[in-house]
């Protein structure tokens, strides 16, 4: 007999409090939080890098932001999958626990390339949350509204933290680039107890412990089995359980296109970190930290956008209410909100490349970043919790999937912008990525009409259905 939780269970996550699915939601907010602000820190902080390690390559140059999300990309791959085997607990804590030394390295780096060694340290442990947030909040929340707010708060703090680190190391740095991160590794501390007392949320580790736990009190009781409690073999683990995330992207379409549109819209958003310089510094003379303070527009969208879904929410549920058909179709629950981004996204594109003139006065171009990041995260919002509804008890690996492809594209555009700004200049520059958006946007309307018969030629989707069913049918009967 498979064990499972019943019904009414209090050890079952989604029968929790409020207060303690309250204090889960928020220990994953602070985890991605200190991520996504250590990834940005040195925006601000560049040139006084530069000057102290002597650095003048502009390619180089872009490398502590790219190798720190080239870390987004391994870590991802190993987190993702391991959660969904031994527990997200046993993924989140340690890696946060090695986050803390690796950003205490950065700030006392004696050279350039210890510096880049710690920085892709960084990215490679702070990834964890990136990649195990997402599957915790669907191991709490079964509910589908509760659990889409629950992503769309995450999705809304990771646009919102990047955008302080660019004034934080703007306006410190003048003193010294390395209080940037000792501000980051001060962050980091506070943020360790909540984190240290996250506790397990995946059910399958949950049985797992009480199976042995009734086999200790009572080695001859027969005791029920436990999905993946069984040792599993090396080439099980590796060919199957590591490789999940690689499978989910290269044979489920719904992973891949998602992944295709999250990648290109993440690579733009770091790319900016190279573009506002070069317009706010460079067109409008600022200096590193005012021109930092450009970015909280795009913070302000993000804010924005998660009011938006809030709305959203609201009339599918009276939708819902009223017997409407069109409640019934997993894509019109999600898929609308990216329909709305992507728009948004191209209009921010073109609004900063049209706009960025010094006979123009700064704050239009500036503006422009509202638009852009609720275009952003509504993007992401709307595409995370499709891909959370449609792969459950995968979906920490269909978000490892997404996680490390659209870090490719993070870290290898800002490599790129130098030479693109300078050959396109940041009007042409920023069109060509419009136009490139105006295509992207094309996906969620696909899904929208394809969606559910993409679904249904799934086998990790299915799987997913079917097990859903059959758990009904147990329950049906058990009552």
């Amino acid at each position: 007999m498979e064990a499972k939780f019943a019904s009414s269970d209090s050890e079952n996550p989604v029968n929790w409090s409020k207060k303690k699915k309250a204090f889960i939601v928020a220990v994953g907010l602070i985890a991605i939080t200190n991520s996504v602000l250590d990834s940005a820190l040195p925006s601000g902080a560049i040139d006084y890098i530069a000057k102290d390690f002597n650095v003048t390559s502009e390619v180089q140059l872009a490398l502590p932001i790219s190798l720190y999300l080239v870390g987004y990309i391994l870590g991802p791959l190993l987190f993702g999958p391991l959660s969904e085997t031994y527990g997200r607990r046993v993924v989140m804590v340690p890696t946060f626990a090695l986050f803390i030394p690796a950003t205490l390295a950065c700030a006392l780096a004696p050279n350039w390339p210890f510096f880049l060694v710690f920085r892709l340290l960084c990215g490679t442990f702070a990834s964890s949350s990136i990649a195990v947030t997402g599957g915790i909040y669907a191991d709490i929340y079964e509910d589908s509204q509760e659990r889409g707010r629950a992503i769309a708060l995450y999705i809304a703090a990771t646009a919102f933290g990047p955008q302080l680190a660019p004034a934080i190391s703007g306006f410190v740095s003048p003193v010294s680039w390395r209080w940037a991160f000792w501000i980051g590794l001060i962050l980091a501390g506070a943020s360790a107890a909540p984190i240290a007392l996250l506790p397990e949320t995946f059910a399958p580790v949950i049985l797992r412990k009480r199976t042995r736990a009734l086999h200790r009190a009572d080695p001859h009781v027969a005791t029920p089995v436990i999905p993946g409690a069984a040792s599993e073999r090396r080439t099980h683990f590796v060919t199957v359980i590591l490789a999940r995330p690689l499978r989910m992207l290269f044979t489920e379409p719904i992973v891949l296109f998602s992944c295709l549109y999250l990648a290109f819209a993440t690579g733009i958003f770091f790319l900016y970190f190279e573009a506002y310089p070069l317009i706010f510094q460079g067109t409008y003379g600022m200096n590193a930290g005012v021109a930092g303070l450009a970015f909280l527009p795009i913070a302000a969208g993000a804010c924005v956008a998660f009011l938006i879904c809030l709305l959203w929410d609201s009339i599918l549920l009276r939708a819902k209410e009223r017997g409407l058909e069109w409640t019934k179709k997993e894509e019109f629950r999600r898929l609308p909100l990216a329909c709305l981004g992507g728009p948004l996204y191209v209009i921010s594109l073109l609004w900063i490349a049209w706009t960025a003139s010094a006979d123009i006065h700064w704050i239009v171009p500036m503006l422009s970043g509202i638009p852009f990041g609720a275009g952003f995260v509504l993007i992401f919002i709307s595409l995370l919790n499709y891909m959370a509804d449609a792969y459950r008890e995968y979906s920490a690996s269909a978000a490892a999937a997404a996680s490390c492809s659209r870090s490719v594209l993070g870290a290898l555009l800002p490599l790129a912008g130098p030479s693109m700004y300078a050959k396109l200049g940041t009007n042409w520059g920023n069109s060509l990525l419009a136009f490139l958006s105006l295509g992207m946007s094309v996906i969620p309307f696909v899904f929208i009409r394809y969606g559910d018969r993409i679904r249904e030629g799934s086998k990790f989707s299915q799987e997913v259905l079917q097990k859903r069913e059959r758990d009904a049918d147990e329950t049906t009967d058990t009552v």
